[in-house]
This record gives structure tokens, sequence and C-alpha cells, in this order.
């Protein structure tokens, strides 16, 4: 059984650990607190439980609607016209954005407060420190690719409401320098499963020079965690086999970078989001769950899709939802022996090794003007692994440099992240970073996509509350 370890800061600290839930309330003064490893990393964990809130529901639906392959069923049906956010999934929006500043400002309270901490020495200090500026720092970049700029809240202002809302390319500067800081004072190694270490940052910092276009910074970073030789690909020989880097039982793999990790102790610790993709009586939620999240058959990306091709075998199952008889639901995340739905056992894979290989692969090519021995391998060790081979070893699903120019390369590369990262709300910001979104979503399902879909709302509430913001300029178009 998975071991977990959430707290919720401040006032309320839930600490539950090892095999068995335990919680222990107290209250909790920020003056006071902090000075020991232990209070801590009681604070660090706070960090997490908003940003499970946030990643762990609506979010990855949102993403994965969006994304080509993909439809949305019942309030989230809106969202197939590409037009902009309806009422209902805008609040949803505003949801995520408050988990969100939750956990900066639980991250915030560390950041401020370590450094005074009386039984703390000057390592310790740094590498806890570097644990909440990776978490800020991964949040704001997040925010950023969904919101463009968003508002700054660092420890500095924390306590401050009316703050103007900063551009998208100083969100990324601010997300940039926490990761740099988490990559020089993380430790090498987590100090618990489901908690950054210096690899992580690295691989953080690798899409996030993609998003930047430096390209020859992403290729440094990736190759970083390539040569540490710390990850493998876990071996497949068959598509079930995939259960052991997804299935719900898992603790940790050999691939695990940074994931954030849920547990099936206690009614509310679980991966919420498996219930928006199986539908009740399918054999692979026991509580059953949504279906809000689907595909067909007919879709070209499905058609396309190599049928030896593990993973899809793997993801996809038909399922006749009421929309006709085509329709395919994804597997990936599934988990019979929940006894609710909330309390899947699936973690959600944010950073993974394949992620890592591939991103490289880009990087290295976009650096060359084309791909290289090196970027063609990364690119076919992950390729090797879908088709059940080891994946360091020459197989015949390889793909040839010779066959390759940039471009080419560039595609099969995007193609191949799209394979792998399926169903991780990956591909819709994939598909906006490399400024294709609206071409892809045009060529598959016929629809010209709003540029206001392509930002997420300022929410209401910052809108209300926050008086720095001005009501026309700083929304977001269309909204």
């Amino acid at each position: 059984m998975k071991k977990i370890f959430i707290f919720f800061l401040p006032l309320v600290l839930l600490i539950a650990c090892n095999k068995d839930l335990v919680e222990h309330p107290k209250s909790i003064a920020a003056e006071t607190f902090y000075n020991t490893p232990s209070e801590v990393e009681a604070g660090l964990n706070a960090i997490y439980v908003p940003l499970k809130n946030a990643m762990g529901t609506f979010y990855i639906s949102l993403e994965q609607i969006s994304a080509e392959y993909n439809y949305g069923r019942g309030s989230q049906e809106s969202l197939n016209t590409y037009s902009g956010l309806d009422n209902t999934n805008i609040s949803r929006v505003g949801s995520f954005w408050q988990s969100f500043y939750q956990a900066i400002l639980n991250a915030n309270i560390c950041i401020q407060k370590i450094p005074l901490g009386k039984k703390l020495t000057d390592a310790d200090k740094a590498k806890y420190i570097g644990e909440a500026r990776f978490l800020r720092g991964l949040i704001y970049f997040n925010m950023a690719r969904n919101w463009g700029g968003v508002i700054l809240r660092t420890e500095a202002n924390m306590d401050s409401i009316n703050l103007k809302r900063s551009s998208a390319g100083d969100t990324y500067a601010f997300a940039l320098a926490d990761l740099k800081y988490a990559e020089q004072n993380l430790p090498d190694n987590p100090r618990l499963i489901g908690a950054p270490c210096k690899l992580a940052a690295k691989s953080v910092l690798a899409e996030l020079y993609l998003c930047l276009q430096q390209w020859q910074n992403a290729r440094d970073e990736a190759n970083a965690v390539i040569q540490s030789n710390k990850y493998s690909l876990v071996k497949v020989t068959t598509a079930s086999d995939f259960n052991k880097i997804y299935g719900p039982d898992v603790v940790t793999t050999s691939e695990e970078i940074f994931y954030l990790k849920f547990s099936r102790q206690g009614s509310n610790y679980g991966f919420p989001f498996v219930m928006f993709v199986h539908a009740p009586g399918d054999g692979h939620f026991g509580p059953g769950g949504y279906y809000a999240v689907y595909s067909s058959t007919t879709n070209p990306v499905i058609q396309n899709w190599d049928n030896n091709d593990l993973r899809k075998q793997y993801n996809w199952y038909p399922r006749n939802i009421g929309l006709g008889p085509n329709n395919l639901l994804n597997a990936k995340y599934s988990d019979l022996v929940a006894s609710n739905p909330s309390n899947a056992g699936n973690d959600y894979p944010w950073y993974k090794y394949s992620d890592v290989l591939l991103m490289y692969a880009e990087a290295e090519s976009r650096v060359n003007g084309g791909p290289d021995a090196s970027a063609m391998e990364a690119l076919n060790q992950v390729h090797r692994r879908a088709y059940g081979y080891d994946p360091m070893q020459i197989s015949p699903v390889d793909f040839l440099v010779s066959n390759y120019d940039a471009q080419s390369f560039l595609d099969l590369v995007i193609q191949e992240r799209n394979y792998e990262t399926c169903f991780e709300s990956k591909r819709w910001l994939d598909l906006k970073r490399l400024g294709i979104a609206k071409q892809v979503i045009l060529s598959v399902k016929g629809i010209t996509v709003a540029d206001k879909f392509l930002l997420w709302p300022i929410p209401v509430v910052e809108m209300a509350y926050n008086k720095a913001l001005d009501p026309v300029k700083d929304q977001n178009p269309g909204y």
C-alpha cells in the first residue's frame, strides 16, 4: 500500500504517514513554527494539498478535452466548440486559480520563515527553501501557460491583496528564477517519495526552456538528467505491463521524476480524475464514473495510431456511452479496488523519464538544425518500449536518422510525445507552445479555434477583490 504524506497549513495540520492514516490536528502560529526539520517539513507538505486539489479534478479533463483526439460530455460538452469557456467551466477554472494561490501562499510562508529557523543548519534551510521554490516555480510556470501573465504573489508581498498583473514574460522569468534556485539547492535524492530532487528541477527547467525557445538550455538540462543514469524506462512486453507504471498499487518506479502522489488511504486522498474517464460497470473503476472525456475510433489521431503500439492497446477501450458505437474511453488510470470516487490509488505522472528523453530529442535537433544520433536514440528508446522491446537495444521498430530532416523529425517527436503522454494533460499545452493549436484542431476536427479559447479567464473573484486590476485591460481577450 502506498505511503502518503499530507499536511494543511496554516492553522490546521493533518499528518498522514507510513501505512496508516494518522491525523494530528494542531493550531499553529507561523511565528513560532518552522524551527525544526519536522516543523518545516510539515509546512512544506502543506503546499501539496491545494496543488493536488487543483490538478486532481477538472484540470486534467479541461486540458484533455482541448486536445484534438478527445471530446467532452455533459457539463464539458461546450469545450468541443473551441469558442471559449461557458460559466460552469469558468467557475472551475476559478477554483484552480484559488487552489494554486493557496499552494503559493503556503510556499511563501515557508520561504519567509525557514531562514529564521533556530534549529536548522544552513544546508537544511537551503534544501527546504529549494523545495518550496520548486513548487512555487512549477505552479507559476503552469499558470503562465494557461492564463498568460498572472499576479506574482511572493513572500515579500503575500499580505497584499491589491497587486498588479504581471506580463507573461515576467511570470516565466519568475518561475525560471525559482526553478534555478531549486536546481542549485535541492538534494540529489528527495526527502520522501513524491517530493522533488535536483533532477526534478532540471526536468521542469528543460520544458520551461522549450517554452522560451532556448533550445540549448533545454537540451543541456534534459541531457543532465539522462547522463545522471538515475532513471530508466520500465520495461514492458504486453499492454497490461503499463500498469507497472500507472497502476493504482504502484509506489514508485525507475522512471518517476516528479509525480503528484495519491492514495486509497482515507476517503479524500485519492486521485479524483479517475472518476471522470470511466463509465459505471465498465470494469475499470469500482465506483463507476462520469465518462466526461472520451474519444472515437473515427478520430484521425486514433485511426493513424498503429494498432501494434502497446500504448494504444493499453490506453483505449470501446464503450458505447450513448453517443454511437465507435466511442472509446481511456484506461490509463484504473482502480477496481477503489471504494468511492475520491480514493483511486493512481498517481498523476507530471514528469517522468520518457518526457525528458523526448524533450532532449526535440531540443538536440533544434540546436543542430536537424536530428543526430543522440536525438534519434532518445526518441527510439521511448518508441522501442512502446512496442515491447528493450529500450536500450536496437530493435525492428527503430527510426533512422537518415530518413528525417529538422521538420519531419520534430513532427515525429511531437507525435511520439502525444502517444506517450496520452491523458497526462500535456497535448494541448504542447500544441499552444508549438503555435499549431488552431491548425491541428481545424485539420482533425474541422473547427476554428477562437482566440479566447487559448487562455483561461482571470477569475471574477480576483477581479472583484484585487483593486489593482483593470476589469477590461487585465482580463484575457474575449472574457
